[in-house]
């Protein structure tokens, strides 16, 4: 059986799609994972799944500085003590799915003449994957139009048990289980994993009118954002979920930050959207909305216009044209791609029979 490596970053944007495409490797090859040094990884990485060897961050300098000036040493030391971990682990492919972790075990692996396959989640590629799509062929992205050499349009591999959402036999229960009403629409609003104070500070001025507008609301506010007390009636305020299969599974409409794993879980359910893109990095969370946005699945509004007055003029409006929202999420619904995990598998398969794990049925770019 082949020994896998997986990697990427420290976070849950780059752990979701690894945890995907290793549930889909686990019954064909040993699944072993490098993790970011005081990254996520230990909450959310099954022990099925061992963690064989932890990179610390390195973020890429982007000016001169003292950092900057040890930056060299301290990336040759993490190449090296990648190579040292794969060759001990008997590593047959490297999957990365880019991030802090990614760019030395790229690099050790290209010289220990390892296959490397590379996934890119964000419509704008971040360093590390620039740096690995040079190193193979092997290249499979989310989103039309990521300008990576070699880029295949594959999806967001998703973990089964997004997969298995099933909004209209899973609704009654899903309500239920946060304790809101079986027959009101739902607005869902969730700035992410760890909350987004513009959204939950917006929305708790206008929770009151929107509730007027005949619907109820589930907001995900994010751990240590306090909530309003007493809330108004008909919404509910949740800190954390642990099953965000049976939030996506009550709503009707959602508010959210546009991770890529957001956008393409929203798609795969058929959810229409408000985005509001996180405004820090280089713009990939506005690029990774754009196509949900153009094929009419979604509006997309920034965060600093995120703000009452624009609920009151575009988005109560929406809540009140119940013929707008469905027709968004069967536009929604059409975006959406459900095979990225299992064509990032068969690639890594492939690659390690002495294949070039570069497979043909998706659209390339």
């Amino acid at each position: 059986m082949s020994t896998i490596a997986l990697t990427g970053g420290g976070t849950a944007g780059h752990i979701s799609p690894l945890l995907a495409v290793a549930q889909e490797l686990s019954e064909s090859a040993r699944c072993v994972v490098i993790a970011t040094r005081g990254g996520r990884e230990d909450e959310l990485v099954p022990e099925r799944f061992p963690i064989i060897h932890r990179v610390p961050k390195l973020p890429f300098p982007r000016r001169i500085s003292p950092a900057a000036l040890r930056f060299p040493l301290r990336w040759l030391q993490a190449v090296v003590a990648a190579r040292r971990a794969l060759r001990e682990a008997r590593v047959d492919v490297v999957v990365g799915f880019g991030g802090y972790t990614a760019a030395p075990v790229y690099l050790a692996a290209w010289l220990l003449r390892i296959p490397l396959v590379i996934h890119e989640a964000n419509a704008i590629a971040g360093l590390a994957n620039r740096l690995g799509a040079r190193l193979t062929r092997a290249v499979g992205v989310c989103f039309p139009g990521t300008a990576l050499p070699h880029a295949t349009v594959v999806g967001m591999p998703l973990r089964p048990e997004v997969l298995a959402i099933d909004r209209p036999a899973q609704r009654s229960a899903a309500r239920q289980h946060f304790g809101l009403d079986a027959d009101t629409p739902v607005l869902l609003v969730t700035g992410g994993s760890s909350g987004a104070r513009t959204l939950n500070d917006t929305l708790d001025r206008v929770a009151a009118d929107i509730v007027a507008q005949g619907w109820q609301v589930l907001h995900l506010r994010g751990p240590g954002h306090e909530a309003p007390s007493p809330p108004p009636q008909g919404v509910t305020h949740v800190e954390y979920t642990e099953r965000m299969d049976l939030a996506l599974a009550s709503a009707d409409l959602v508010v959210s930050r546009a991770g890529a794993n957001a956008v393409a879980e929203l798609a795969l359910v058929g959810l229409p959207a408000i985005f509001v893109p996180y405004h820090v990095g280089n713009g990939e969370q506005q690029r990774n909305a754009a196509s949900a946005v153009s094929a009419g699945g979604a509006l997309q509004v920034s965060t600093a216009d995120f703000t009452p007055e624009w609920v009151h003029a575009v988005l109560l409006p929406l809540l009140d044209d119940r013929e707008r929202v469905a027709a968004m999420g069967e536009a929604m619904a059409a975006t959406a791609r459900v095979d990225g995990a299992t064509i990032m598998a068969r690639w890594a398969l492939d690659a390690a029979g002495g294949g070039k794990g570069r497979a043909d049925a998706s659209t390339t770019h």
